[in-house]
């Protein structure tokens, strides 16, 4: 139970299925599991707080350059798509008030095992070149 949500007038959530949560394609439609993820985590927050949402981060991470047919993670191909998809899913719920893909250009972070050179989830490189996504 959220203590605080009484005083607030929307819900903002940061998540990301098909990155850090049912990562990968998957067996079947692209991005099934994914799609599934965010309709039912979208809809639980909306059914228990009854409030408008704000998805204010989603997204995956992906290497400027690195291509891959089928879409594999780390792609070009796969953020794009995958992007697009949660998109597509976002706007089919009418609570939904907007979305923000995270984020605009890629950035340094602290050196870790996830993280190839720093956060790779921007539609810009760190050098503000597009990627396919943009």
């Amino acid at each position: 139970d959220d203590l605080v949500m009484d005083a607030f007038d929307m819900v903002g959530v940061n998540f990301y299925p098909g990155w850090y949560h049912e990562p990968g394609l998957g067996l079947g439609e692209p991005f099934a599991n994914a799609k599934a993820s965010m309709r039912h985590a979208l809809e639980t927050l909306h059914q228990k707080f009854n409030k408008p949402i704000l998805v204010a981060e989603f997204g995956a991470d992906c290497l400027a350059g690195l291509h891959s047919l089928p879409a594999e993670q780390w792609s070009e191909e796969y953020q794009a798509d995958l992007i697009m998809t949660l998109i597509d899913v976002i706007r089919e719920c009418d609570f939904v008030v907007g979305e923000h893909v995270w984020n605009f250009a890629d950035f340094k972070t602290a050196q870790n095992f996830p993280r190839a050179g720093g956060n790779r989830k921007g539609a810009f490189t760190r050098d503000r070149q597009p990627k396919m996504v943009a």
